[in-house]
């Protein structure tokens, strides 16, 4: 058998690319590698077709169709290597499998620490000696010169010992290592005009010779000096004592290492959402039309349980009064289960807020401190651990201003210490603008006594701005921010990646 395989993209299925052909072969592995970009806050959807050439022009046209596989780039992402059974024409389940391996391309996300001294520069001040800096340019494309970094100035030394700094590999060199940089020592002036001390050439290739604790050296020349004075050897050297590459690990690293999203939702249950009854709340099933809770619960549940393998969710409900005795609750388990609150993917969570509302009283007041202080304390668990092996992600959806403003802002500063970030959608035409305090973009978020949140993990829109737009749009909003959270998160802490004995980063090649 003679096959080849092809990628697409859903926009209509777009054709991404296509594998090479390998022939005479029924357990094929093909080589060919398909470059995706990933977004976290999208669901995207691939599909992959295989094809049996019998022509020798390796064309389409005449191949028969074996057979194709659908899923999600974030499904194969969580799983690094997802194998599924291959759908035959008819939609028939084949004996045939693909296995699908991912793997990041590594970016420049990284950072250099370098330390520089220099000894014996020349001196450019009649009555004391030289005040020395040191300025790093970028070689750019078009031939222009890019500051990266100046170093602070060294008063009255020629033998000056600058502080060690960091910068990432992209503003150093844009990730090429070859690139030309352009390093110009200067002698500090009180008037702005600093006199030239002199200029090297490196690259950070060569800079990475400093890795293991040697010294690199340049000259530092002076190009006038040079052609005037017969005997000019250099204005002074420049020594690199050391160059350290800091890594800095990518959602993608956490998720490929193992990392789960533990994705839990609590819903508004107050008598502000008018009853369930009637069509004009916003709980109101309609038989053809989800409502604002269940659009918004889809639209972000359906990315997040692409990173659970268990797509088991907690779902809790605030704000009703709950059988068998019917006292007001600001954290139940939606299907009335106190002791494993989880449904069984998000159409579970779905089937239990519709099953529970003909069962409640709408009440209130609206108080959202008691569910995120009890996702807060699964999260805590976690913390223990010191492995990135679980981050908690809270979906509130609330239809008005919240009653316990001082309460819920003291456990969100807590929660800033957790693995954990919060997503609150605002359904219905509330006045929400007292909500928005929540969200840091405005300004730091501070408890009721003055402490500020250690990171900013709230996330808050209005679901009326989406609601001529398509469920995605609410998605890519409210959870563009989660992967550098889960970054900032785990790298304030130190921790790295765990990397599964069971996963192969090196990908399998040949036929």
């Amino acid at each position: 058998m003679t096959t080849t395989a092809s990628c697409r993209r859903l926009q209509y299925w777009r054709l991404v690319d296509r594998t090479e052909v390998i022939r005479s072969c029924v357990n094929p592995t093909y080589s060919k590698v398909f470059t995706l970009d990933f977004y976290f806050e999208e669901v995207q959807r691939l599909r992959f077709e295989l094809y049996d050439i019998n022509s020798s022009h390796n064309g389409l046209k005449e191949a028969i169709f074996l057979g194709s596989v659908e899923c999600t780039l974030g499904q194969i992402i969580s799983q690094r290597k997802l194998s599924k059974a291959l759908l035959r024409p008819g939609g028939t389940v084949g004996k045939a499998i693909i296995t699908i391996t991912a793997e990041e391309l590594t970016g420049n996300d990284d950072y250099i620490e370098l330390s520089f001294s220099a000894r014996k520069l020349d001196d450019k001040d009649f009555f004391s000696k030289s005040d020395p800096f040191l300025e790093i340019h970028r070689l750019n494309d078009d031939a222009t010169l890019q500051l990266v970094y100046r170093t602070e100035t060294v008063m009255n030394n020629l033998n000056p010992v600058w502080k060690t700094f960091k910068v990432s590999l992209n503003s150093l060199c844009s990730g090429d290592h070859e690139r030309k940089l352009q390093c110009t020592v200067w002698d500090w002036d009180s008037n702005g005009k600093h006199d030239y001390i002199g200029e090297f050439e490196a690259t950070f290739k060569e800079m990475r010779g400093a890795i293991d604790g040697r010294q690199v050296q340049w000259p530092c020349i002076n190009p006038k000096y040079k052609v005037k004075k017969k005997n000019y050897k250099n204005s002074g050297i420049v020594i690199l004592n050391q160059c350290k590459i800091i890594k800095m690990h990518s959602f993608l690293d956490y998720i490929m290492g193992g990392c789960q999203i533990q994705f839990t939702v609590a819903i508004d249950f107050t008598a502000s959402n008018g009853d369930p009854r009637n069509s004009c709340s916003l709980h109101y099933i309609h038989p053809y039309q989800p409502n604002e809770y269940l659009k918004a619960l889809v639209a972000v549940g359906e990315i997040c349980q692409d990173y659970d393998s268990d797509k088991m969710f907690p779902a809790f409900g605030f704000g009703a009064r709950i059988p068998p005795d019917y006292k007001v609750s600001h954290d139940f388990a939606v299907n009335f289960n106190e002791e494993n609150p989880e449904c069984a993917g998000i159409q579970g969570v779905v089937e239990a807020y519709q099953a529970c509302l003909p069962k409640l009283q709408l009440y209130g007041p609206t108080n959202i401190a008691p569910i995120i202080q009890k996702v807060a304390k699964s999260a805590s668990q976690e913390v223990h651990t010191k492995e990135a092996m679980q981050y908690f992600i809270l979906l509130i959806l609330t239809d008005g201003v919240i009653t316990d403003m001082a309460d819920t802002r003291e456990a969100i500063v807590q929660a800033s210490h957790l693995p954990m970030s919060i997503i609150i959608v605002g359904v219905g035409n509330a006045d929400f603008s007292d909500m928005q305090m929540l969200d840091g973009d405005d300004g730091i978020l501070r408890s009721p006594k003055g402490e500020p949140v250690l990171r900013d993990i709230v996330q808050f829109v209005p679901f009326r701005n989406f609601k001529h737009a398509s469920p995605a749009a609410l998605a890519k909003s409210v959870l563009a921010e989660v992967p550098n959270q889960v970054v900032d998160y785990y790298n304030s802490k130190g921790i790295k990646p765990k990397v599964p004995s069971q996963y192969q980063s090196s990908r399998p090649f040949g036929p």
